[in-house]
């Protein structure tokens, strides 16, 4: 039986893009290192924050290559596999390379907006075609539709390889249904870099972060201290993140967080359409946050 492994800070991996708007290899690389050297526990590739439906097929392979050289000995690595297709996964999942991949995140279907029982159908079919641990993805402000904890606990009981969730449905009390009653191999992931400190407080496992592509080190602390039983000294960090969290969503993600990683001289401030850099007066914000660097 298949356990979580994707515990403490892990980083939702932005992608950088040239002025020109190609992918920026070299950039890549510079944020994979500062992250392993500050704080990183796990990466998560090729999901949201990497903007992935933007990129093609060969750009996707090349991420997961350069992610597994430089840290695939190093710390585990969770890859994006998910749609509303459920054969499709099967298919990507059986045929897609995913040598040095640890496990794989998995979002709920959307657009379609499927009944409970079609959400558990589609995972119990994704987790039964791959013997790699699954890492489920509830994202309703996205989907459209909420994985209520009875569906998530009853995926984590009935399939071996599914070892967790990242939750980002907002509510506490959901997460604290799940923890409450998860079987031990499965863990929740915050998958809200604001709830992650009252999320660890009630038993989750840790996050896959977008802060924690900028400032690894200070929202690793956080973790490491609540984790360890130092809440106060964890609630002032989590306090003085407070502002940053909120900057870092209101124009959109991964907007808000590769506004900040441009301010902070370790990529442009490129994104591809749909998406659009943040605002000016958001980008004025955010370097005055910046300027106290916790």
């Amino acid at each position: 039986m298949a356990r979580n492994i994707f515990k403490g800070l892990g980083i939702a991996l932005v992608t950088p893009f040239t002025s020109d708007g190609a992918v920026d290899y070299t950039a890549l690389k510079r944020l994979i290192t500062y992250q392993l050297d500050n704080g990183a526990d796990f990466f998560c590739i090729l999901a949201t924050t990497g903007e992935t439906p933007t990129l093609t097929k060969e750009e996707k392979q090349a991420i997961k290559e350069i992610v597994v050289d430089m840290a695939g000995n190093k710390v585990p690595i969770l890859m994006g596999c998910g749609g509303n297709n459920t054969a499709e996964v099967v298919n990507e999942l059986q045929t897609n390379d995913f040598t040095g991949i640890d496990g794989v995140l998995s979002v709920c279907p959307y657009y379609n907006k499927p009944s409970q029982e079609g959400l558990y159908q589609h995972f119990r079919t994704i987790a039964a075609s791959t013997s790699l641990p699954i890492v489920l993805y509830n994202v309703p402000g996205r989907t459209g539709v909420n994985m209520k904890a009875e569906t998530t606990l009853r995926l984590a009981h009935d399939c071996n390889n599914i070892v967790g969730i990242k939750e980002a449905a907002g509510s506490l009390e959901q997460v604290d249904e799940i923890i409450k009653n998860k079987p031990d191999k499965f863990d929740v992931i915050s998958g809200d870099d604001a709830l992650t400190f009252p999320m660890i407080a009630c038993g989750a496992a840790g996050v896959i972060s977008v802060i924690g592509n900028a400032l690894p080190k200070e929202f690793s602390r956080m973790i490491r201290l609540e984790m360890n039983g130092e809440i106060e000294s964890a609630r002032k960090i989590h306090h003085k993140f407070t502002d940053l969290f909120n900057l870092l969503f209101v124009d959109g993600n991964p907007a808000g967080v590769k506004a900040m990683l441009h301010e902070m001289g370790m990529i442009e401030n490129v994104l591809r359409l749909p998406l659009v850099p943040t605002r000016l007066t958001t980008m004025q914000r955010i370097s005055e946050c910046l300027k106290f660097r916790l």
